[in-house]
């Protein structure tokens, strides 16, 4: 008797020992759902849209007080370059003297397409001072030509359709910006898109202009 009493103890206890390893799961798969929920409702409401797109006459006016070299730039309004390294090099060369912001893009890059009107405020708003250039990578030109028609950019674009020119910057993805200083040194690569305009702003600052 004492025996059988023994086994249904030690039977209770194990039958106990599961039931809280059950709730003990079943706590967990619940704080992980909740989890889940709380992330994403916070990426619902990451931000989606960089604001309104400038118009095409918003980027082509004139820049007041620029040097001819940066009026010469900001007159190629959504021009899409040919020529390779070679073309693109020969400009940067150009262009020493002043600070040179280069951003690479894609059609097919949702995060460009939300980075593109912080380059158009940007460029509208500094060409005076600072030169841009922009990197179509691995694009098609057709499809370039219609991003560029939604998002008209103040400054030409050289094509790179086998990634030549964007590979010498080791970058890891697209959008990519490279800033040089007005000698001509490449300062740093900054990888991925700029959140706001103001952090853009104060990359300029930092990298291109100090």
């Amino acid at each position: 008797m004492l025996q059988m009493r023994h086994m249904q103890g030690v039977f209770c206890n194990a039958v106990v020992m599961r039931k809280a390893v059950f709730i003990i799961c079943a706590l967990a798969v619940t704080a992980a759902v909740v989890v889940g929920a709380i992330q994403a409702g916070n990426s619902d409401r990451a931000p989606k849209d960089s604001g309104q797109a400038l118009s095409l006459a918003d980027v082509s006016k004139p820049l007041a007080g620029a040097p001819a070299d940066l009026a010469a730039l900001h007159r190629q309004v959504n021009v899409l370059q040919g020529g390779g390294a070679q073309a693109f090099d020969a400009r940067l060369r150009a262009l020493r003297g002043h600070p040179v912001v280069v951003n690479m893009w894609a059609s097919w890059c949702e995060p460009c397409r939300f980075e593109l009107p912080f380059l158009q405020r940007e460029a509208v708003s500094r060409g005076a001072k600072v030169a841009f250039l922009g990197i179509n990578v691995n694009d098609a030109h057709a499809a370039a030509r219609e991003r560029a028609a939604q998002f008209p950019m103040p400054y030409p674009s050289f094509e790179d359709p086998r990634s030549a020119i964007f590979g010498r910057y080791h970058a890891r993805g697209l959008p990519t910006t490279a800033f040089y200083d007005a000698r001509g040194k490449l300062v740093i690569v900054h990888q991925g898109v700029f959140p706001t305009q103001a952090k853009l702003a104060e990359a300029i600052d930092r990298y291109a202009r100090s």
